[in-house]
């Protein structure tokens, strides 16, 4: 199907659920209005973008038409010029809008962040990108709720673990999953030499019952008691829970929580995701070139970034971008990181045909 006759059938369907939704009393479906209202607003862009461009290209052919008129050869000359300079750029960000989109991009995510090599300065810097990200996601009006969390006695973590909810979230923070590396001279180093730690992201997108059924006797529960950093107990009561999904072995235990019962629910939840997210790479190891088409593999033993504290310097490997602006990164202004690399997987994309 060649682009235009793809445009026309888009423009065709946003008409249809145009004259659909004029009369909201005839939907008996509440869930099937808002599905179809939330499809319209998605194909908005689309529609708006390629009357644009058939607009453009009508009035270069009109131009053209015009040229050898005495009176209006001049007028006509100026206005195909104007038409057929915007034409590659209209075209462009139609094959753009174009792409297929990912399924999950809609999806909420889980946010697992954990301390990997340099001790202290590893857990440092797992509570450095987390606030990042929650002041990114602040900019997005996106709910930050941590399901679990590790700290350690300097106001570091071992692990945090959150639930990030609002619009889109998955598509904009998908190419965050990898190893962050940080260049710095700690607090506590004497001689100012510049250490190097590392810690690993994982961004799943969050899983529901639809996405992932789990059977009761594939899961083994361990409760116990929680206790905080430097081996003190958070409570005397047995109010942690392990739960162990026996098919993978993939364990999962949440203590923040006073109540046993909410711990139980933020596991099963963090789990889902693992679970949702294993599927997801097992399907895509299953299409690995067209994975590859993607930024990087997100394999979270993947060296995907570095922020160089010194240089105050931001390089993400996997587009060679660099960004001489860390303070602000680090504040949430991420924006300028997650666009380069969606654009650099839409142009992967285009590249190879897709659109």
């Amino acid at each position: 199907m060649n682009l235009l006759q793809k445009l026309s059938e888009v423009e065709d369907r946003y008409e249809k659920l145009t004259r659909e939704l004029s009369d909201p009393s005839a939907f008996s479906d509440i869930d099937q209005y808002t599905r179809l209202t939330r499809e319209h607003a998605e194909l908005q862009e689309v529609v708006e973008a390629y009357r644009e461009y058939r607009e453009l290209g009508d009035r270069a052919q009109q131009a053209r038409a015009l040229l050898a008129d005495e009176e209006l050869g001049d007028l006509a000359r100026e206005d195909l010029v104007e038409a057929e300079a915007r034409l590659p750029g209209a075209e462009a960000r139609l094959q753009t809008l174009l792409l297929p989109t990912d399924p999950l991009d809609e999806k909420n995510v889980i946010l697992e962040i954990r301390a990997g090599t340099g001790g202290e300065e590893a857990a440092l810097f797992v509570a450095m990108l987390f606030r990042m990200y929650s002041r990114y996601a602040e900019t997005k009006a996106w709910k930050v709720e941590v399901l679990s969390s590790n700290p350690t006695g300097i106001g570091g973590f071992k692990e945090v673990i959150a639930l990030i909810e609002g619009r889109r979230v998955y598509s904009r923070l998908k190419f965050e999953s990898g190893a962050h590396r940080v260049q710095r001279v700690p607090v506590t180093e004497s001689a100012g030499r510049i250490h190097t730690s590392a810690v690993t992201v994982a961004v799943l997108p969050e899983a529901d019952d639809v996405d992932v059924a789990i059977r009761s006797e594939e899961l083994k529960f361990d409760v116990f008691r929680a206790s905080g950093a430097g081996g003190q107990h958070v409570n005397k009561t047995e109010s942690a829970v392990r739960i162990t999904h026996l098919p993978t072995g993939i364990v999962v235990s949440c203590q923040d929580e006073k109540s046993q019962h909410k711990n139980r629910a933020r596991a099963l939840k963090i789990l889902q995701s693992r679970l949702f997210d294993q599927a997801q790479a097992q399907a895509a190891s299953e299409r690995s070139e067209e994975r590859r088409s993607q930024v990087g593999t997100g394999d979270r033993s993947e060296r995907i970034r570095t922020y160089n504290f010194p240089q105050s310097r931001l390089t993400d490997h996997r587009i060679n971008l660099t960004l001489y602006r860390l303070e602000a990164i680090l504040e949430g202004d991420l924006d300028p990181v997650v666009d380069a690399l969606a654009a650099h997987a839409q142009a992967e994309a285009l590249g190879k045909g897709e659109a």
